[in-house]
């Protein structure tokens, strides 16, 4: 296998073992120490490198995208861990434009009907150049709670509820003037050509243009549907499955957290609302993903070196309408308990199987470890429904999420039919 060199990145340590020509080089800039470097020290023939050696796959982050993307050749069978502007995607206000575009580009082609189908985010405005009109829509809805969420942030931080303008008004004095961090600017968006394998404009240079932090002002979901919570009104409820968040609390328990599999949740709804009622709900977050990912299809650069791991932020209402709030270039991937370090190991596992650096693959494939295949020109139909559905019947699902699956027992037939035809004469 050839060889990929990089100029300018940094990684951790080495991993002596097979000849060159029968291994992976792998490099990772990240300070996941659990499950991330369990998953890609542990794979067969992959090798971790050091800072100047060459390397094959590199689990890299953003930062390390924005300063050495445009910089670096990489061969034909190297792969990378982001697409050169996921922020398209992954910053707030970016999504919500791109979704928002789309939506009107579905109303003129297909009807409103078509565009109906993107009607799953809460409004949202840009702040500040969006204030003017979030103020009318503000006073059109006296009384209801809208959120305000920096763009650039995770973790919960900068965010922050209100009722009136007023309180509204005493942020806007309080960022004027304020100049963006590195960590927090947002890149430009200039012309680009979607098939282009590399961007070759400096989403950075423009930085110091920025006067304030942006932020999106969006419309607070007030019936979120909850599971053993209490209602403390008048002040409203701010439900917050975030570990980050919680953790800092007194009463968190690191052990119980505040996690369910996603089988267990899917077992919970159906047996308070029937099986039909959450096969709608996850079909419609498979919606969810389909229209979100089609709503920035001509405008991220499709490089075949790149892949993203995308986590998708989606909060249920008490009528089971999934609303998706927001989508992370880097979901977090630091385990909290031993159920979680199991699952995102398994998730990491079938992500490298995805990506298949190894080539197994036939490209055929409909399912790849817990990982369904959604849109082939078109969506995906399923021939038949899982062998469990978690206590849902012969209920025919057109979606694996949140169902029992043998990932194990799944991969074995997977990877036993690559070696059938491999062997089978051409």
């Amino acid at each position: 296998m050839s060889r990929q060199k990089n100029q300018s990145s940094k990684g951790h340590g080495v991993l002596k073992g097979k000849e060159r020509e029968q291994r992976t080089s792998i490099r990772f800039k990240t300070t996941l120490m659990n499950t991330l470097m369990d998953v890609l020290r542990h794979r067969p023939g992959w090798v971790e490198v050091k800072d100047e050696g060459e390397w094959d796959f590199y689990w890299c982050d953003v930062s390390w995208l924005r300063e050495n993307f445009d910089h670096t050749y990489m061969d034909e069978h190297v792969r990378i861990s982001h697409f050169r502007n996921h922020y398209e995607l992954t910053r707030k206000n970016y999504m919500v434009k791109n979704l928002k575009r789309f939506r009107k580009q579905l109303e003129r082609e297909s009807g409103k009907m078509e565009a109906a189908k993107c009607d799953f985010f809460p409004k949202t405005f840009e702040m500040p150049c969006e204030y003017h009109l979030f103020v009318e829509e503000f006073r059109k809805n006296p009384g209801i709670t809208w959120i305000m969420k920096p763009v650039a942030r995770s973790q919960g931080k900068g965010i922050f509820l209100f009722r009136r303008l007023k309180d509204i008004m005493d942020w806007r004095k309080g960022t004027a003037g304020k100049k963006l961090t590195s960590m927090e600017t947002q890149p430009a968006r200039a012309n680009m050509n979607p098939s282009s394998s590399h961007d070759t404009r400096n989403s950075d240079d423009q930085k110091d243009e920025l006067p304030v932090e942006n932020y999106v002002a969006q419309r607070y979901v007030e019936n979120p549907y909850l599971i053993g919570a209490l209602d403390h009104q008048p002040l409203p409820d701010v439900h917050l499955t975030n570990v980050a968040v919680q953790k800092t609390s007194p009463d968190y328990h690191p052990k119980k957290g505040c996690k369910w599999m996603l089988q267990r949740f899917r077992q919970y709804l159906a047996s308070k609302h029937g099986p039909k009622a959450v096969e709608t709900l996850f079909s419609d977050m498979d919606n969810i993903f389909i229209k979100s990912l089609q709503s920035v299809q001509k405008v991220i650069i499709s490089d075949k070196h790149c892949f993203e791991l995308y986590g998708y932020d989606i909060l249920i209402d008490q009528d089971l309408k999934p609303w998706l709030l927001e989508v992370n270039a880097s979901p977090s991937l630091t385990a909290s308990s031993q159920e979680d370090y199991e699952l995102k190991t398994c998730l990491l596992e079938d992500t490298l199987h995805v990506v298949d650096m190894e080539a197994r693959l036939t490209g055929k494939e409909k399912r790849v470890g817990g990982f369904d295949l959604m849109w082939n020109d078109g969506p995906v139909s399923r021939e038949e429904g899982p062998s469990d559905l978690s206590g849902m019947g012969n209920f025919v699902t057109n979606t694996h999420l949140g169902c029992i699956n043998d990932r194990k027992e799944q991969l074995r037939q997977l990877f036993r039919s690559l070696q059938v035809q491999k062997k089978a004469p051409s």
